[in-house]
């Protein structure tokens, strides 16, 4: 089997949304990594690496991936540079895996323009981040995600829900009702403390050690950071999960939860960034304002990695 007919088989699932939208898609599910995004020695983004890096985590576990989420560093990628990061992966990839572009920023406009992009480009959907900054209200939220829907119809879009990150929470009740826009098909839900069914939502942990009670009350999955690392792991809860086996789902899951810390042991991406060079992955640089790992920082990752039997090189 070739590589590409193996990658089309350990990817069954292309995108989400509803089939009022008039195309046959399949529900975004399973396990999404977050794709980390390689930089070159002259900071500019390694696409070479990047399509060896989509292609490592597609042969360990991984549905699909996001890629220019929070994880790949986007606040510090222009446009254009998301855009190339998008058409290599899909390019490296081909069709049939699920591709998911982080297109949502603070500023409604440039998130339609942005999400648009990202549908011409070859992305199956769009991460759509409640706006930084700006703090806007209910009423404020309801206006951006209905903007952004608008503006590409035909593009199923995920809403992003982090207020760690971004000050204000998108609560329940709102997720319910922008769940009656068409294209807007599911929450990556990253408050934790607000984890539960939607109405008319896929809901997925946002992250690591959500997975667990995602799918223990009946959400489809993650878009997972620590699977760039244990996702052969990963992938074995979720299949534990969809036949049934919630007990080997927890077991799996307790013997990871060392690594989940040490990926959260500073600021996400640089543990993980940190943990890839380790692993011979990617190289560890960033952009500023991330920085790498300290040495206690480093030591940590590296004591999680060998805990669990990732080889950690370098």
């Amino acid at each position: 089997m070739t590589r590409q007919s193996h990658l089309a088989v350990e990817s069954t699932i292309r995108t989400g949304g509803r089939d009022t939208l008039g195309t046959d898609m399949n529900e975004i599910k399973g396990v999404i990594t977050a794709m980390a995004t390689p930089f070159a020695e002259d900071g500019t983004v390694d696409l070479g690496a990047a399509r060896r890096l989509a292609t490592y985590l597609l042969e360990h576990g991984s549905h699909g991936l996001v890629v220019a989420g929070t994880t790949g560093e986007c606040p510090t990628l222009t446009d254009g540079e998301e855009i190339d990061l998008l058409r290599a992966v899909r390019d490296e990839l081909g069709d049939d895996v699920l591709l998911i572009c982080g297109t949502g920023t603070n500023d409604t406009r440039h998130s339609c323009e942005l999400t648009r992009m990202a549908a011409d480009a070859g992305a199956d959907a769009s991460l759509v981040v409640a706006p930084y900054y700006n703090k806007p209200n209910a009423a404020g939220l309801r206006a951006h995600f209905e903007a952004v829907a608008a503006a590409a119809p035909e593009q199923p879009l995920v809403i992003y829900n982090i207020p760690s990150r971004v000050i204000v929470n998108v609560p329940r009740e709102l997720l319910a009702e922008l769940a009656a826009v068409e294209n807007i098909v599911a929450v990556k839900q990253a408050n934790d403390d607000d984890l539960g069914p939607i109405d008319g939502l896929t809901v997925l942990a946002g992250n690591d050690e959500a997975f667990l009670p995602v799918l223990e009350f009946g959400g489809t999955g993650g878009i997972l950071v620590a699977s760039h690392v244990v996702g052969d792991r990963m992938r074995e809860m979720w299949d534990a999960a969809q036949d049934g086996d919630l007990d080997r789902a927890r077991e799996v899951d307790a013997e990871l939860h060392e690594v989940y810390e040490a990926i959260g042991v500073t600021t996400n991406p640089m543990p993980l960034k940190g943990a890839l060079e380790m692993m011979g992955l990617c190289d560890e640089r960033m952009r500023l304002p991330l920085v790498p790992l300290s040495d206690e920082h480093r030591a940590v990752v590296r004591t999680a990695l060998e805990g669990v039997g990732v080889p950690a090189a370098r």
